[in-house]
């Protein structure tokens, strides 16, 4: 006797060896015995053999018309047996019979299971949504073949270019257009992202690193509900002084001025200002919580995204011939020897008479116009002159507070390569297109009016980080342990020492309207000066708070990110303009194995043919071809251009990393290959 019965969903039949009375002993085909419960039972049948039955109602169930039968079946629950009589003849067969059963038992669809082979027919209304659900992933699969035909042969269908940069980056696996990238992918031996830059999908590389940051990033757009900034309501004292800043041209948020008081007196007072939105945006409010998301303004050569509402930026940027409230920090030194004597913070009004801008006047506010009250530049702007000595004697001052810091550090600052400011031509603001001209120019490191904002700003954050310190009130700190290499800098509560800077402690402080950090810390800095001694239990955050470790864990990887799209979009028109300018060839100077650093644009890349030359040798180097998609290019040697007894080490400043962010390739991964994005850590002061 054999045995057809069900076992893990699976019709299976074999010899009965031996029966009791709820279970039986069945040898299949293969050999296996197995114990079959007398409730999984379906058919004993003498003839045919196991293997002719199952293969004749695997024949059989396909000749089965699903729509008939679910005609013929009755309403209720009913066996298989019973439905193969109604639908063949009262004489069904063996076979028809286990036919039927293997037909509706893979329909369920049509037919429910009701137990072991018994079932009801679906309610109509059911059967038609699934029918209709069955026939629109048919239509999917078909459309899926379709857009992988297309994808294998270079075209990419408009469906799969909308979801482009959801698909590589954040896809819905599910969704036929992911499907299709993978499948073409497959069948191709091609990357996802090769594939479908093949393909036409990336019309516009510039769109495609925006429109990937956004995603990642701004989700949302990088819009602002609509927000009122809300009016400082204490009764500040105006200040005295009369404070200048010194910003680029493109700056909006202007959040320090200087002033200088006593000069030719023997005790001069300067004052550092820094505005004070601090003072009206409370922590948990609506302006806040806009800053805490953000985090940061991002920067990109062009363009920019504020961390706040312009709107709400300009109702406390220190704007000129305005009287803007402040956080101010006088310090008190000795004109002759720059000792310095008092430092006091004050919550104060301050009138900025001027806000200059620095590219506008490098090239006239020299070390030379500013050591020699004599000499003058053609270009001599009349206000400036009234700011000659103050600027002279800021000069000074940030001459000595440099030294002072290298003192500390054990070794001097080196600024041994320029700065280099991005120029979109015609763009004024507005969001760039990626095809713009681009200029790019030099600023060297280190020119007067950059030290004098610097040093000035190293002074506030240092003052008050120490002061916080003192006074027991938490901040967030940057600090460094040393100089060694492999020694970051890393951001905390505690007040720690700064190698890099060469400074007790430093909070960053200086710029309330572009990092949400420094906004936190002029909340504390406004405690310390309101309560004195007691301001460690009304300031708004407290010591150990959880609150403050959240923030600097979020800063962190938010500033890591911006600064490393702030490098690749520089890489990017970087390499937009070695092609608008035509360049084949640059000289370089070799700074790793195999890598190099242009003389005269901030680009590194990898070079064939300098296996063999040291660190700091010169070369001439004949330029390959750019990838805008993944901004790469390689350079080949031409010639050496100096001799082998005249390499230097190149040197490096303390803060600064080996130029990983733009020493390259960017890593593009994306989801499908399951690889993690590179970033990297932007360490600068």
């Amino acid at each position: 006797m054999f045995l057809l019965f069900e076992e893990a969903g699976k019709f299976l039949a074999g010899r009965v060896l031996s029966e009791a009375e709820s279970s039986a002993q069945v040898e299949l085909d293969s050999g296996k015995r197995v114990k079959v419960k007398a409730a999984n039972y379906l058919i004993k049948f003498e003839k045919p053999s196991p293997a002719q039955l199952l293969d004749s109602a695997q024949t059989i169930s396909q000749t089965i018309e699903l729509e008939l039968a679910w005609e013929f079946a009755p309403e209720d629950e009913f066996g298989f047996a019973d439905l193969a009589r109604e639908y063949f003849s009262d004489k069904a067969t063996l076979e028809q019979q286990a036919g039927t059963l293997v037909r509706l038992f893979e329909s369920p669809h049509y037919f429910r299971r009701a137990g072991k082979g018994r079932f009801r027919k679906a309610p109509a209304d059911i059967l038609a949504q699934a029918l209709a659900a069955i026939e629109k992933k048919k239509q999917l699969a078909l459309q899926i073949e379709q857009w992988v035909k297309a994808l294998s042969e270079g075209e990419c269908p408009p469906a799969i270019r909308e979801q482009l940069y959801k698909i590589l980056f954040k896809p819905d696996k599910n969704a036929p257009e992911y499907k299709a990238v993978v499948e073409a992918s497959r069948a191709t031996h091609l990357g996802p992202l090769e594939l479908l830059i093949k393909a036409g999908a990336i019309d516009s590389p510039y769109q495609f690193h925006w429109r990937r940051f956004l995603l990642e990033n701004f989700p949302k757009g990088t819009g602002f509900p609509k927000l009122e900034a809300p009016a400082i309501r204490d009764e500040l004292p105006l200040s005295p002084a009369r404070a200048f800043s010194i910003d680029d041209s493109a700056t909006t948020e202007i959040d320090d001025a200087l002033s200088v008081q006593g000069l030719s007196s023997g005790t001069v007072v300067v004052g550092i200002h820094i505005a004070a939105p601090g003072l009206a945006i409370v922590p948990g409010s609506p302006i806040d919580q806009v800053g805490r998301h953000r985090l940061s303004t991002v920067y990109m050569p062009g363009y920019k995204i504020t961390m706040l509402p312009d709107d709400v930026v300009q109702s406390y940027t220190l704007q000129e011939g305005r009287d803007c409230p402040a956080v101010s920090l006088y310090v008190t030194l000795n004109e002759a020897t720059l000792e310095i004597l008092a430092s006091e913070t004050r919550l104060e009004r301050v009138h900025i008479g001027a806000n200059l801008r620095h590219d506008q006047l490098d090239s006239i506010v020299t070390t030379e116009w500013l050591d020699d009250p004599n000499f003058r530049h053609e270009k001599d702007p009349l206000r400036l002159q009234h700011k000659r000595e103050q600027l002279s004697f800021l000069y000074r001052l940030a001459k000595h507070l440099k030294a002072a810091r290298e003192v500390v550090r054990g070794k001097p600052e080196t600024f041994n390569r320029p700065d280099y400011n991005f120029r979109l031509v015609g763009n004024e603001g507005a969001e760039p297109q990626g095809t713009e001209q681009v200029q790019i120019s030099t600023r060297q490191r280190g020119a007067p009016l950059d030290l004098i904002v610097a040093e000035a700003m190293i002074l506030a954050n240092s003052t008050w980080g120490n002061w916080m310190a003192e006074l027991g009130v938490p901040g967030i700190y940057r600090s460094q342990a040393s100089l060694l290499p492999g020694v970051k800098v890393r951001m905390g509560t505690k007040a720690l020492p700064h190698a890099g800077i060469g400074v007790k402690s430093y909070a960053w402080s200086s710029s309330p309207l572009r990092r949400y950090t420094d906004l936190v810390n002029q909340w504390q800095i406004i405690a310390c000066a309101r309560h004195g001694k007691t301001a460690a239990l009304v300031a708004p955050f407290k010591p150990k708070d959880a609150e403050l470790f959240a923030i600097i864990s979020s800063f962190d990887a938010a500033y890591s990110t911006y600064n490393g799209y702030q490098g690749a979009m520089e890489r990017f028109w970087t390499l937009k303009y070695v092609q608008q300018q035509g360049l084949s060839e640059i000289t370089a100077t070799v700074f790793k194995e195999n890598m190099v650093r242009a003389d005269d644009l901030p680009l590194v890349l990898p070079m064939a043919g300098a296996k063999d030359l040291p660190r700091g040798a010169r070369v001439r180097v004949r330029l390959g071809e750019i990838d805008e998609v993944s901004l790469d290019i390689h350079g080949t040697v031409v010639e050496r251009l100096d001799s082998t007894d005249d390499t230097q080490p190149v040197q490096q400043d303390a803060e600064e990393g080996d130029d990983d962010a733009v020493a390259g390739p960017i890593a593009i991964a994306v989801d499908i290959t399951e690889n993690e994005p590179l970033t990297n850590e932007n360490s600068a002061p």
